[in-house]
Order: structure tokens, then sequence, then C-alpha cells
């Protein structure tokens, strides 16, 4: 037997003591879960009557999440979770939007952004729903703790929370969610087909139960949001979205990356004080995602309808819808959003690419010399698209005018601005190789028919 020393002896008795002080930790935590799932509780019990049930001698500060926010534990086949509502009156706004106007957003809204794959659907068909997750990266064991789902109402906008107060309540949330989300048609969320949705679908699945979003359309909002501002914000982020298009500086929020810790800081002390933010935060989100659908969508509804008419003046918002026309196959309306855009006025960076966009889209419209003649403007000063437009510029002098003499010009002239900032192109260096050769094969056959003619 190995003889023990009193230093050893210290640590052992170190960890045999957080052993225990573990195990009676984990006994309180299972007598209080006793409390609250096995006896006492009807099939749904108000914020009141549970008040009355807490012990005196509990700090306000360890109160638990049913005493601050008003809702009520619901009972399932599954077990109990807890959840509240709120409700965003009607008369009220959220920075610039009108939370009233809201019901008033026409059935075909969507059909245009979604490219057709939302029909024409009621405003109170539209569910928008945000999660709060144990973890922003996804995978089989992040779980979503928190899931709200706003709708539009004759009263105002409703936002409604279902909350897991531990794992164990999980499959009852998620036949909740799954309930609720019954009635309507179209699910609309920010980042969602990347995150919520497959992180929902996920834990549907881990609990044995079906998605409900297979007879959801589902429109992610995000897209939208990013061909329209992309090119004026630097940050497409919700919330950088509502502080700049909205207008609504949100006081005291609690950062998204915060949120995980929270949660499981919660798990471990069950004090809600802390947790309170996160509510409010993904209520918030809800609530601007609602707000924001009846500006983003629209823009791209009277983009096809009424392109002359578009709800935004400043150029970087036209020339952003400009570019998703161009991708939808409407050309000429497209080119039409790029004129305008550049007329509105936009940072120069964003001008010039703008300029380089509308030259390709005259040249494929068949409009020649309008593209020439902007090919000439990017050309004539220092820019990105410079070398580019002197490159277009060559192939035109060179297959359009057969002007062999000015093609290698402007060929050398675009090898001189790449040379000035260190560059070079194999490309270009060809294309003046070979109208050096073209035009000594032009010049030799010329002298050989002056020859011939004086010959004879």
């Amino acid at each position: 037997m190995l003889a023990v020393g009193p230093a050893n002896k210290r640590r052992m008795s170190d960890l045999q003591q957080q052993l225990a002080d573990l195990r009676a930790r984990v006994a309180r935590v299972a007598k209080q879960c006793d409390a609250k799932y096995d006896a006492g509780f009807a099939s749904k019990i108000s914020i009141r009557d549970f008040t009355a049930q807490q012990p005196e001698e509990e700090s306000h500060s360890q109160a638990a999440v049913e005493n601050w926010l008003g809702g009520e534990v619901i009972e399932t086949a599954q077990g109990r979770h807890f959840e509240t509502e709120k409700l965003y009156e009607r008369h009220r706004r959220h920075g610039s939007a009108d939370i009233g106007s809201l019901a008033e957003l026409p059935e075909d809204l969507l059909t245009a952004i979604s490219g057709g794959a939302t029909p024409p659907v009621s405003p109170s068909e539209w569910a928008f729903l945000d999660t709060e997750t144990t973890g922003l990266a996804g995978g089989s064991g992040t779980c979503a703790f928190l899931v709200g789902i706003g709708r539009i109402t004759p009263e105002g906008f409703r936002v409604r929370q279902f909350f897991m107060r531990d794992y164990c309540e999980e499959a009852s949330l998620l036949g909740a969610v799954a309930r609720h989300l019954a009635p309507f048609r179209v699910v609309i969320t920010y980042n969602g087909k990347t995150f919520d949705q497959p992180l929902l679908e996920t834990r549907y699945r881990l609990n044995r139960s079906r998605p409900p979003f297979g007879k959801l359309e589902h429109l992610d909002l995000l897209h939208g949001a990013r061909r329209l501002w992309k090119l004026r914000y630097e940050s497409c982020r919700l919330v950088d979205l509502e502080n700049q298009v909205l207008g609504f500086e949100r006081q005291g929020d609690v950062p998204g990356a915060l949120i995980p810790y929270l949660y499981f800081e919660y798990l471990r002390t069950h004090r809600a004080a802390r947790l309170l933010p996160v509510f409010h935060h993904n209520a918030l989100d809800i609530l601007t995602l609602a707000c924001l659908t009846g500006i983003v969508p629209l823009a791209f509804k009277d983009a096809f309808k009424d392109p002359e008419n578009l709800p935004f003046r400043h150029g970087s918002e036209i020339a952003g819808i400009a570019r998703w026309l161009r991708e939808a196959g409407d050309l000429e309306q497209a080119r039409a959003l790029f004129r305008r855009a550049i007329q509105a006025g936009m940072p120069d960076e964003l001008m010039f690419r703008t300029l380089w966009d509308l030259a390709a889209l005259e040249r494929k419209l068949g409009a020649e010399e309008q593209a020439v003649a902007i090919w000439n403007d990017l050309a004539a000063t220092r820019n990105p698209f410079r070398v580019p437009a002197l490159e277009e510029l060559a192939k035109h002098h060179e297959h359009r005018q057969k002007d062999l003499p000015r093609a290698l010009e402007t060929t050398r002239a675009a090898l001189e601005h790449l040379g000035v900032n260190h560059g070079d192109s194999p490309a270009l260096r060809r294309r003046e190789q070979r109208l050096v050769r073209r035009m000594e094969t032009r010049r030799t056959k010329a002298l050989s028919t002056v020859k011939r003619r004086r010959l004879l």
C-alpha cells in the first residue's frame, strides 16, 4: 500500500468536500423539481397563483421567471413549460413604423420577393418567428430555449413567447409551438432558413415529433434586406437596420452573444432577473421583423409593377433593387433603375460600380453607343473600373470599329495604368501582341498591293 502524505490527504479531503457539496446541490434541485412538477399545479397556473406558492424567504432577485412576467405555466401531454404574450397596440409606433398599418398590408405583398413561391395570403396568416438558443453555431446539441412567434391582429401586434425553464420542458414547448403555428400559412424569419428552422427541425426529430414547417411557406427576410441595403449600410444585422431604417434605438439591450450564457446562469441559479432582457430582446426582434416586412417586400413588389414610384430616394437602395431585377431577368426595368440610381447620387465607389453595371446592360440590350460613352467616362478618371473599361473600349475599337491603331493605343493605356499599380495582365499582353501582328500583316498587305499596282 502506498503511503499518503499530509498534502495528499488535504487534496483528497478537499475533493470529497466538493463532491459532497455537489451531491447536496443536486438533491436540492431534485427536490425543487419534484415540488414543481409532481402535484400542486393545475393545467394552467396564473402568475398570481404561482406567486402565492413561493417561500417567503426567497429574495426578489431569486424570484422565478413566472413572477416577473405576465404569463402562465402550461401543462401539455409532454409536460410543462412557460408562456407569456405581449401586445403592441395598433396606435403605437416602433420608430418610424406604424404598428396599426401592419394589418393593412396587401395580401400579395410577399409574392414578388419570394419569386412567386408565396401566393396572396392575408397578413393575419403570417407568423413572425425568432428563437433564442443555447448556442450560436447550431448543431444537434443546441436547443431553442425561447421561441417567439408574432402575429398581426386587429388590436395590434402580438408576440407569444414559449420558454423552457429546464431541458425537461423542451418536448412540451415544441408541441405547443407546433399547435400555435398550425393556423398560419406563411412563416417569416430573419436568417431563419439558415439557422432557426434547421435548428428547430433537429430538435423536433430528436424529440420524435414531426416539424410543423412542412405546410408553411418560409420567407427569410434577410436576403431581401441585404439586396436592398447592403450597398448603403455597413451591416444588415436586424438590430442595425432597426436603428438605421426605422430610427429606433434600443436601451439596455442584451448582446446576442451573451444570451446563451445568461440562460446557463439561469439554469444554475434559477434567478430570472438577468434573463428578463432576453425576453425583451426576442420580442423586439420579432416586432422589428414585422415592421421591416412592411418595407422590404414592398420595394420588390413596386419594382415589378411601378418602378418609377419606388418608395426609396437613395441611389444605393435603388441600385440594390436594380441588381435584383437584373438577376430576375427583367433587364429593361433594371436598366431604368440603374439610370435612376445614378441620378439620385451615391458614394463614389458605388457610383463607379453602378456605371459599370449599367454599361454591361446597355451593351446586352444593344445600346452600344451608350455603353461606349460610359466606358469612356470610366476610363477618363481614376477608379477601380478604369482598366476594365479601357479593355472593353479596346475590344470595341478592334471588333466593331475595325480601328486597330486605336485599339492598340487603348490596350497600352490599360497596361500603363496597371503598371502604375505594379500590376500586369497576361490577357492584355496577348491582346497587345495580337494587335501588333495584325497591324503588321495589314501593313504588309497594303505594301504588296501598292507594288502590284506599280508593276501593272
